[in-house]
């Protein structure tokens, strides 16, 4: 038997090779790059490299993760940004934070949301770390200088304005500002209706700024109905209804915001503000909660008190068995199963749910562009 028998590779083997290369590499410059703004319905670890109390990153969040560790997501596994990569065919994206977030892995896009932020700066005040909304922009900024440095500016131009983007601010604003304490330094500077108009014209310049950082395709949520939420229950209600105040100021804020983005698109010309109902899509699972499986959305999965709505989902929480059968998570957040419901919504929504246009046709509508 030979030894020293050399391996013999034919011009052909070394083509597949090469093609197979090429072919990779190319598929990933085609991938559609993801970027998340907002607060906690979205934030996908970035608290977890800020000294803050808005963290979720012990147990039990993250108990039906893979891992089944906590990530510093909001939510038992998955949360929005997670569902929709899994839609668009993307792996997730990285905290910005993140050391792990460099190379060819800016490539896929980045999450910049942050716990306890609101459109104001001083939404969240008492989380005192936090990514306020003007330094999430800020990194974006950055994060386009450190892919200029990898791929160049034009492709990174490219990237940016094919990118898909999500942003979701505005329910902080009332509950971790406006309506926090009695008498807050908001409420008695606005009559609720004024405070609306403000945060909406406050919105309008963050929108504007993310527009002229290159985003061209921005799914921006409404707030859901935050007077529903195990902790607003808890708090405001005898007999399991919603907190009328909160519900008011929603139904003042969402309209607004669906006029401030069409008012922008016809500025541009152009759809690249998409609205997202998530009061609609959210009020579907709570009003009939059985409907879609879950045996209540009135109660929290994990908390304690009143609706499992009081203070912070730990290790010492009250913690249901089957995560599947409840809406609401913690006391302000959804579980997973009706985080996918929500991005169903996203997927294939009417317009009722998604205006102009649901992500569906979005991808079909770009890919032919």
């Amino acid at each position: 038997m030979e030894q020293n028998k050399k391996m013999v590779v034919s011009p052909k083997s070394i083509f597949l090779c090469l093609f197979l290369s090429l072919s990779s590499v190319a598929q990933q410059a085609e991938a559609r790059a993801f970027f998340v703004f907002g607060d906690s319905l979205v934030d996908n670890g970035n608290n977890n490299y800020l000294a803050t109390t808005a963290r979720a990153d012990s147990y039990p969040y993250g108990i039906d993760s893979a891992s089944h560790r906590a990530s510093g997501r909001f939510s038992n596994g998955l949360n929005m940004p997670d569902l929709i990569s899994e839609k668009i065919g993307s792996e997730p994206t990285l905290p910005y934070l993140s050391p792990q977030l460099n190379g060819e892995k800016l490539l896929v896009g980045a999450n910049f949301a942050s716990a306890g932020v609101g459109i104001l700066n001083d939404t969240g005040f008492q989380f005192i770390n936090i990514i306020r909304i003007t330094e999430q922009l800020a990194y974006f900024r950055q994060y386009q200088q450190r892919v200029a440095a990898l791929i160049g500016e034009e492709q990174t131009r490219d990237l940016v304005n094919k990118a898909l983007v999500l942003i979701t601010l505005g329910g902080n604003d009332f509950v971790n500002n406006y309506f926090l304490v009695p008498f807050s330094a908001r409420s008695r500077q606005y009559a609720l209706p004024d405070y609306v108009v403000f945060i909406i014209s406050e919105y309008r310049k963050i929108l504007v700024h993310l527009y002229e950082l290159g985003a061209r395709r921005v799914l921006v949520t409404g707030t859901g109905p935050l007077g529903c939420v195990p902790a607003e229950l808890a708090m405001h209600s005898r007999n399991g209804e919603c907190a009328t105040e909160l519900q008011r100021a929603v139904n003042l804020f969402n309209p607004q915001l669906v006029q401030l983005l069409q008012a922008l698109n016809t500025e541009i010309g152009s759809d690249v503000f998409i609205s997202a109902n998530a009061f609609a899509m959210h009020l579907d699972f709570v009003t009939d909660p059985q409907a879609y499986g879950f045996v209540t959305s009135k109660v929290a999965c994990c908390g304690q008190g009143a609706y499992n709505g009081i203070g912070l989902c730990t290790p010492a929480s009250n913690l249901c068995p089957n995560r599947k059968l409840y809406a609401f998570w913690d006391p302000f957040h959804p579980s997973e199963t009706a985080n996918r419901l929500i991005v169903d919504k996203f997927m294939t929504g009417s317009t009722e749910y998604m205006h102009p246009m649901n992500l569906s046709t979005i991808i079909a509508l770009d890919s032919t562009t």
